[in-house]
């Protein structure tokens, strides 16, 4: 019994790796040529498995695709709760926040291949689907982020956390588009567009109301 169990955690941690070997291979391969110039077999070849490697993992391009996207949602959304979970002030955690986004947000390759990938959703109803999750899970961080935030502050806001998670990601969203065409653009807006949000409403709640 022990020994199967030994054999079955083997094969577990193997095709972990598979997978991930397969993402990082993908990664670099969509980032580079484009979500429709890289072909399942490329991958396989690249990352030294047989395509049914591939497709012992997912189910098909879109899906390796969509881990791909996942592994860089994953890294953008660890560098905003990075920022914001600085021991300083508001202000302080506002700027770092600016200085996160000023190196990573806007890339060309990874806007180019979130716009090429989301106009598959025009085909495909995983892809849309998957998307809408993805959308509402981010900003479900967001909003667990700006509740925590304005709880800690003793903020009141005119709009619902939800709200200011949505007008955020928009606004992030949109940036990072022009800012991969335009890199000389200054994130300093975002910033701005924070503290008009929150600061404001810092001052309007005396020490009573807390």
């Amino acid at each position: 019994m022990a020994v199967n169990e030994k054999r079955s955690v083997s094969r577990a941690e193997r095709q972990a790796n598979t997978r991930e070997t397969l993402i990082a291979t993908a990664r670099e391969m969509f980032l580079n040529d484009g979500y429709a110039a890289t072909s399942l077999d490329r991958v396989a070849l690249e990352a030294g498995f047989s395509k049914g490697a591939v497709y012992s993992n997912f189910a098909g391009k879109e899906q390796l695709c969509m881990a791909v996207l996942d592994s860089i949602h994953e890294e953008q959304i660890e560098g905003v709760l990075t920022a914001f979970s600085k021991d300083i002030d508001l202000d302080g955690r506002i700027d770092a926040f600016v200085e996160w986004a000023r190196e990573g947000l806007g890339k060309p390759r990874w806007t180019a291949l979130e716009v090429e990938f989301a106009g598959v959703a025009r085909q495909s109803t995983y892809v849309a689907t998957e998307l809408v999750k993805r959308h509402r899970e981010i900003t479900g961080a967001l909003t667990q982020l700006i509740s925590g935030v304005v709880a800690e502050e003793g903020l009141q806001l005119d709009l619902s956390a939800q709200q200011v998670a949505t007008a955020l990601l928009s606004l992030g969203i949109g940036l990072g588009a022009m800012r991969s065409l335009d890199s000389s653009l200054d994130v300093d807006v975002f910033g701005g567009v924070i503290r008009g949000l929150l600061v404001p409403a810092r001052v309007q709640v005396s020490p009573e109301q807390r």
